[in-house]
């Protein structure tokens, strides 16, 4: 399957799209440039993604990477995904190591984005909106647990 045809696939069937009921932590992006709007929410176990889902409104590019992503990241902990995350902003930046990595999987298929950098924050978006979702949900289990 192609780049191109892997990313209709998952925009036009995007896997983990809906709502959590009782997230540990959301968040929502938002690009102003083209007014799309992803919200990400997770459930944490131990730290690490137990579940995960995705919704909102984005072009191909931000729902089929958004789709990538909540397949990616499930059992991985907030370390372990900022790491991943630099290497999804490596690839969209035309990185040819982070093309070949084998660990970015069907994301590889987002390394065209590096020929139309406009498209970059919309590959980005889910990303930046699930970061947003590991802070919420460190900072509540901090707080449930009586930490400052």
């Amino acid at each position: 399957m192609s780049a191109t045809e892997l990313i209709l696939t998952h925009y036009r069937r995007p896997h983990n799209r809906g709502t959590l009921d009782a997230p540990d932590g959301v968040a929502t992006r938002v690009n102003p440039l083209c007014g799309e709007s992803l919200t990400v929410g997770v459930r944490l176990t131990n730290g690490r993604v137990d579940e995960i889902r995705f919704d909102g409104e984005s072009c191909s590019v931000g729902r089929a990477s958004a789709s990538m992503m909540t397949d990616l990241v499930r059992g991985l902990d907030a370390s372990a995904i900022a790491a991943l995350t630099a290497r999804v902003r490596a690839l969209v930046a035309g990185d040819p190591a982070a093309a070949a990595d084998p660990a970015l999987g069907e994301l590889r298929a987002l390394s065209a984005i590096a020929r139309t950098p406009a498209r970059a924050p919309c590959a980005l978006l889910a990303w930046e909106a699930l970061a947003d979702a590991m802070a919420a949900a460190v900072l509540a289990a901090r707080v449930a647990d009586g930490l400052p």
